[in-house]
């Protein structure tokens, strides 16, 4: 990665999520944040195309809203709610999706693999399921880092730091997601494995595709599960405290099965290549459950609009940011190909 020194990198500053009227102004951070990316996208700005995240934010964000500074989490193709409910800054990775210099991971990460070491995030991951190992290796890695200080005599260590991996309804059929599962069953690991499920893999209804639940996955390994209402950012979040103390406390691993949906397609492309899949009675009933709506109706007469008012201005100043980013030199392409800097052949260029 841009930027790694190759030794550990202190926690950086996550998003403050504490309030009602901060985890309100990130729902409409993501969600505005999405919505230009849509646009940048339709304008050719932002190459490949991205997965939308809207109608998902009150999960990032509850979930999000849960962690401490030591947490480490794992997402998905549909990342950008997650990362930026952690705490990255949106110029950056907007100019990250435009392939840019001054983007997250230099521009060389995209859409599907933004990463910031700082903020414990490990990672967004394009393959199906992939984050729930990595996730389970950084909460085993934690907890032997605890155990070792305790050993030596460090009583002052600190809560132990709790992995969150992300993942979609899609992932449940995936051998490396059950791996995990029982792995972070039988060494008690502090690991949140938190299935975002919308509905649909890809386009094809999860119902058609998964026998039995989610939660009855984790419970076959002994993990307990909780299905949660995910266009809820306060019932996430309250769930995601519940399994994060548990976790902390040393009971092992927890599940939550978020019920959610996302607005737009699986991905830019199904605008034109005009996929019908859902009926729009379908998309609309969901709309009326949107968790921006509902978060807003918890604060203060006027706050949500202030709120948004400020959100636009942050979101111009990151596009201004990111299309006025320069684009990498392409002698450098092979830069950051293997951890000790060296070209694959020497004097190669590409």
């Amino acid at each position: 990665m841009p930027g790694d020194t190759g030794t550990p990198t202190p926690p950086g500053t996550p998003a403050p999520l504490g309030t009602a009227a901060e985890r309100y102004r990130m729902l409409r951070l993501i969600r505005g944040f999405e919505e230009l990316a849509l646009a940048l996208v339709k304008a050719g700005a932002i190459p490949g195309g991205i997965h939308p995240y809207i109608g998902q934010e009150a999960v990032a964000v509850g979930v999000c809203s849960a962690l401490l500074p030591a947490d480490r989490l794992t997402s998905t193709h549909r990342g950008h709610g997650h990362v930026l409910a952690r705490g990255v800054a949106p110029h950056r990775l907007l100019a990250e999706l435009l392939g840019r210099v001054d983007g997250l991971n230099g521009g060389r990460g995209g859409s599907m693999h933004a990463a910031d070491l700082s903020l414990g995030i490990l990672g967004a991951n394009g393959m199906v399921g992939a984050g729930a190992p990595i996730a389970v290796g950084a909460a085993w890695a934690a907890q032997q880092e605890q155990a070792g200080q305790e050993q030596a005599g460090h009583s002052s260590a600190g809560p132990s730091p709790v992995a969150v991996a992300f993942f979609g309804d899609g992932a449940l059929n995936q051998g490396v997601l059950l791996e995990s599962l029982n792995l972070a069953a039988m060494w008690r690991l502090p690991v949140l494995f938190v299935c975002e499920n919308n509905g649909y893999a890809t386009t094809l209804p999860a119902a058609t595709a998964v026998a039995g639940s989610a939660t009855g996955r984790a419970a076959a390994f002994g993990i307990p599960a909780e299905e949660v209402d995910g266009m809820d950012t306060e019932a996430v979040r309250a769930a995601a405290l519940r399994a994060v103390e548990r976790a902390r406390e040393g009971g092992g691993p927890g599940f939550l099965e978020c019920r959610t949906y996302r607005y737009e397609g699986h991905h830019t492309m199904e605008r034109r290549m005009k996929l019908r899949y859902r009926t729009p009675e379908e998309v609309e009933a969901w709309r009326e459950r949107d968790p921006l709506s509902r978060a807003a109706a918890l604060l203060a007469p006027g706050a949500a609009a202030a709120l948004d008012l400020s959100v636009a201005e942050q979101l111009s100043a990151a596009e201004d940011f990111a299309l006025a980013s320069e684009h990498p030199d392409p002698a450098g392409a092979l830069d950051h190909l293997y951890a000790d800097g060296l070209r694959p052949r020497a004097g190669v260029t590409p």
